[in-house]
């Protein structure tokens, strides 16, 4: 069924080029499309090639957006967000009549892109693994293979063919959940990302450099606490994360608790401790990362639900300050959450 789908991978940077190295890999036609023009040309040089914790190279498909031609089945977006409106108008055009834009973004984004392009040619899919960008046409896999999943949902209007046809693309790569709850998954993700890829770019280190730090990792269990308080107030119910119960395991009430779920998030984060955010991808290279549409989120919800969310806002000052060339990213941003934890 694969082989009659004509896909694009739109964005198709560090995580948009991992998935489209296995969808090709194992029969897809897919197009790897991103506004890089070093990185398209290597790929069209030289495949793709993925080392890390994996080590292959894979002769892709690869195209910048002015080379972009007909219609689509499947669009798989993997850009940012700052940009989305202008982004999902321009995609809406090469989308089939019965086509799917599945979004991979990170937040909430299924909304506002079914305000665009309709909310029967809309899916939300929670990637649960990571990758970075190396070298034009480099990509470095993160997570450990055994580690990696797809958590899917579907908007109002979506069929069961439609659903069946993105699943069975995103399994080339490996296992797709899905989800009815796909709010729920989308909160879980936001916790993991404003936590993890939050407090990573205010420290300047990965998902295991947060987790294996005392200090950085009392503040992540105030976070987390912040985020599922939020989530319950806005009525979301939050998803196992790759079988994990997040809320029974991380969240606390008293310190007992708290000193358990201290313990057991250098164990959680084994197998994803050498993600480097990419929000702190993005200011490395100098370019403007999407804090608003991951701890801002947060923020945003606890201001309409009456919640307060003094650590994600100060993770939200932090790294504003550091885009703007404020602050450095490195550990001793720590020192800012004194006296909230």
């Amino acid at each position: 069924m694969t082989k009659n789908i004509r896909c694009a991978i739109y964005g198709a940077g560090s995580l948009g080029t991992v998935l489209g190295a296995y969808m090709t890999k194992n029969g897809a036609k897919v197009d790897l499309i991103n506004r890089n023009q070093a990185h398209v040309a290597a790929l069209k040089a030289h495949g793709a090639k993925i080392n890390g914790t994996v080590d292959l190279t894979v002769p892709v498909s690869a195209l910048t957006p002015d080379e972009m031609e007909g219609v689509y089945d499947v669009i798989l977006l993997l850009t940012k967000q700052l940009k989305n409106p202008e982004v999902v108008s321009m995609l809406k055009d090469y989308l089939a009549d019965d086509g799917v834009l599945v979004t991979l973004q990170n937040g909430i984004p299924e909304p506002g892109i079914a305000e665009i392009i309709g909310e029967g040619r809309t899916m939300g899919c929670v990637v649960e693994w990571g990758a970075t960008l190396s070298a034009p046409g480099v990509c470095t896999l993160t997570s450990h293979p055994d580690s990696l999943s797809f958590h899917m949902g579907k908007m109002k209007g979506i069929t069961d063919e439609q659903f069946a046809m993105v699943k069975e693309l995103l399994e080339l790569m490996c296992p797709v959940y899905e989800e009815t709850n796909l709010l729920g998954a989308r909160w879980s993700k936001l916790l993991i990302n404003g936590v993890f890829s939050g407090l990573g770019t205010v420290i300047g280190g990965t998902f295991g450099d947060v987790a294996g730090d005392p200090q950085a990792r009392k503040v992540a269990l105030a976070c987390m606490k912040e985020c599922i308080d939020v989530g319950h107030a806005a009525g979301a119910e939050f998803v196992p994360v790759q079988g994990k119960n997040i809320i029974k395991l991380f969240y606390y009430k008293n310190p007992l608790k708290r000193a358990f779920a201290n313990l057991l998030i250098p164990i959680a984060m084994k197998k994803h401790r050498a993600i480097e955010p990419s929000m702190l991808q993005d200011l490395k290279k100098g370019k403007p990362c999407e804090i608003d549409a991951i701890n801002g989120v947060i923020c945003e919800w606890g201001k309409k639900c009456g919640v307060k969310t003094p650590i994600n806002d100060k993770i939200v000052e932090i790294v504003k300050k550091e885009e703007a060339g404020e602050l450095k990213w490195e550990k001793s941003n720590l020192r800012f959450f004194e006296g909230l934890v």
